[in-house]
């Protein structure tokens, strides 16, 4: 089957199936949704206006057994940064999407009309059909509602109400094997899904298969990849704990951001940390290993129940948290995953939104340590969209300003993640010089500064780092690309098997000879391009930094400051 360009024009409500251009074909996921972003979208245009557009893309491997494969990335001008962004998950949606022959789904334009919308992908058809039954519900009333008006297990992608309202932090969910929900949560890209009026699209693959050219190759390539990941020592505490194991782990560097970004270690950390609530989840009947997508063989996901045994949340990450426990001083893990469950179900980003109660905490909104308060607040105020529940919808940021708070952790407006940056500088790095705001995917130093994968890189020392960023954000644009998870990352490092059998695969599914130097080069090129969409944005060299508190306010225990100065900063581009 030919991978063809889906064309979705809002504006008037009509669809088109095209080829895909020669300076496309090399490109998938992230690498594709910023190519074509940057080469259809004005720079300085309005993120929620008509000029800005929806790109959705497969990786290069998605739609094949090769293990891990199944992330998709979604990509348009953040509504929340103003940058150029890329937001990946799990579920169905990449598999199925390039089963279809789809390489991406390009959505433009605004509709003329106030009501709503959905889309359908098949491989032969894309439509508009009106939407009169769900606007204003949940995204668990669309899967279900979905589930009895559809026929098969199509992939779905869906915004909730916070989406709907065109709040900075709305997510895009996409409905997982099982029919819970993933999220790609970070930069707003809900809101912008939302101002196009598409509540849900669904894709049908039919019988659609994606081909391999060197198939033998392909399986081969594939045992010795699997195998790499498995073996690392690191993806199997992922699979028994979750992500949620690095609570414990970051607390003892003296890194987990907590109340507000005032101290690096939280006194509750072990009550929400990944061995407390691996416990809880056996105890109540849970699973404490889930996969995101088919294919998945670290299965660092999981379903937690309530005190009743009935599913509470799926997916409890360990940024959700860390930012709404320690970061807002909360140690009751029901509380969390109740939280969890409700913006999932809004569709708003969990660590934005938690980040923003921690600023908001500090204002005086609430008391630290109000977990009740912050599931109150959500259910009463972001999700019906009050002045207040669009002040925190909006974002940190947005809460800084409207409450005058100073310490705010945002780069480029977007919510810092839960790593310190005083006390591991390597991420102190990525955050300020990422092309999409304070990310920790975009180039995770936690590997080398304090999980000791990939060698060791001293996080208090300022010696190495950059390079450290710089090498893991171009090999991570060229994983976003292929649809593989971050987290073969781990085993790439370390085993030299790992890296030479996913570009193996890359070769026999396509029937091409790559290079290591092929794979660096594709993510310093997605990484320029990116760059290059924020310079045209208005966005300068002192846009990469980190917000004034972290250069002046010591971190408690190391009572260390971030001390890199700008012009070191702006080393990090010399490649």
């Amino acid at each position: 089957m030919a991978n063809k360009i889906f064309r979705v024009n809002m504006s008037t409500l009509t669809t088109s199936i095209e080829d895909v251009p020669e300076s496309w074909a090399g490109h998938g996921g992230r690498g594709l949704t910023s190519t074509i972003v940057a080469a259809e979208v004005e720079p300085t245009c309005h993120p929620l206006g008509p000029k800005n557009k929806l790109v959705i893309a497969p990786g290069l491997l998605s739609g094949t057994i090769a293990a891990n494969s199944g992330r998709l990335s979604i990509g348009a001008k953040s509504p929340l940064t103003g940058t150029i962004k890329e937001s990946n998950a799990g579920g169905t949606a990449a598999q199925i999407l390039a089963k279809a022959g789809c390489k991406a789904l390009i959505v433009e334009g605004l509709p003329e009309k106030d009501g709503w919308y959905s889309i359908a992908l098949t491989p032969e058809s894309i439509t508009i059909n009106e939407e009169t039954e769900l606007p204003g519900k949940g995204n668990f009333a669309v899967l279900e509602t979905l589930a009895d008006r559809l026929e098969g297990s199509p992939a779905i992608l869906t915004i909730g109400q916070a989406g709907e309202m065109k709040m900075c932090s709305a997510n895009v969910s996409i409905k997982d094997p099982d029919g819970n929900l993933r999220s790609s949560g970070r930069g707003g890209l809900g809101a912008v899904m939302g101002s196009k009026k598409i509540k849900f699209i669904t894709i049908d693959p039919k019988d659609g298969k994606v081909e391999i050219a060197e198939p033998e190759k392909f399986k081969e390539a594939n045992r010795v990849f699997a195998k790499a990941l498995m073996d690392h020592p690191l993806t199997a505490g992922l699979g028994q704990y979750g992500t949620n194991v690095l609570v414990n782990v970051i607390n003892e560097a003296g890194s987990l951001p907590t109340k507000n970004f005032t101290a690096g270690q939280f006194e509750g950390h072990e009550a929400i940390s990944g061995e407390t609530m691996h416990d809880i989840i056996v105890e109540r009947g849970g699973k404490p290993r889930h996969n995101c997508h088919a294919g998945c063989v670290i299965q660092c996901s999981q379903i937690y129940n309530d005190a009743k045994g009935e599913k509470l949340t799926a997916g409890f990450e360990y940024e959700s948290i860390w930012a709404m426990g320690a970061d807002c001083c909360v140690d009751n893990l029901d509380q969390i995953a109740e939280a969890d469950r409700i913006m999932d179900d809004i569709g708003i980003d969990t660590i934005e939104t938690s980040v923003a109660f921690g600023v908001a905490m500090e204002a005086g909104v609430l008391e630290f340590g109000d977990g009740a308060g912050i599931c109150r607040i959500l259910q009463e105020e972001v999700t019906k969209g009050t002045g207040l529940g669009r002040i925190i919808g909006n974002g940190t940021g947005s809460v800084g300003r409207a409450y005058g708070v100073t310490r705010v952790p945002v780069v480029k407006n977007q919510a810092i993640p839960a790593y310190d940056p005083r006390s591991i500088k390597g991420m102190g790095i990525t955050y300020a010089t990422s092309t999409q705001g304070a990310d920790h995917t975009m180039g995770y130093a936690v590997t080398a500064n304090i999980l000791g994968v990939g060698g060791n890189v001293d996080p208090m020392s300022k010696e190495g780092q950059i390079e450290l960023s710089r090498n893991l954000q171009v090999a991570t644009a060229a994983i976003d690309s292929t649809g593989m998870c971050l987290f073969i990352a781990f085993a790439a490092l370390d085993d030299e098997k790992c890296l030479p059998a996913l570009i193996d695969l890359l070769n026999a599914r396509f029937g091409i000879a790559l290079t290591g130097d092929d794979v660096v080069a594709l993510g310093q090129s997605i990484l320029k391009t990116e760059r290059g969409f924020n310079l045209a944005a208005g966005f300068t060299a002192a846009d990469d930094r980190l917000p004034d508190f972290f250069y002046t306010e010591p971190l408690p225990p190391h009572n260390v400051v971030f001390d890199f100065t700008d012009e070191e900063m702006a080393t990090f581009w010399d490649f």
